[in-house]
């Protein structure tokens, strides 16, 4: 990583990859990951991390399954919102967005458990392929 400053705007027009969030800082055990998002993403859960997001443009909802039932989380521009550990939950962004991540080094992107993955993406890594 870079002891340099990371302008988000530059890193985010550094790609167009959907669903394919690339690392910009690293902060102790922890990847601060940057993503453009649009449509919908695969339901998931990580069984060992909470996930945290930041809305830097656009507009994010996140389905989630929790004991009670099945909600959807409004996060405009702006908004913060961490999912809990070993949640089901699907982000999706209608009209596209651009987000930041805080997760543990090497937390895969589709989770631990997942839905099927379409054929577009790398089942490892959870980026989209081409990317």
């Amino acid at each position: 990583m870079s002891s340099e400053p990371v302008l988000l705007g530059k890193a985010l027009a550094s790609f167009d990859a959907l669903w394919s969030p690339r690392i910009v800082a690293s902060v102790n055990d922890y990847d601060v990951r940057i993503a453009k998002v649009e449509g919908e993403h695969i339901w998931h859960a990580h069984d060992d991390t909470d996930e945290f997001f930041l809305v830097l443009d656009g507009e994010l909802r996140i389905s989630l399954r929790e004991p009670a039932g099945e909600r959807t989380v409004l996060l405009p521009q702006g908004a913060v919102f961490t999912v809990p550990r070993g949640t089901e939950h699907k982000p999706y962004a209608p009209s596209g967005a651009s987000i930041l991540l805080f997760e543990p080094t090497g937390t895969p992107t589709v989770g631990d458990r997942h839905d099927e993955i379409p054929k577009h993406v790398d089942s490892t890594t959870g980026h989209a392929l081409g990317a």
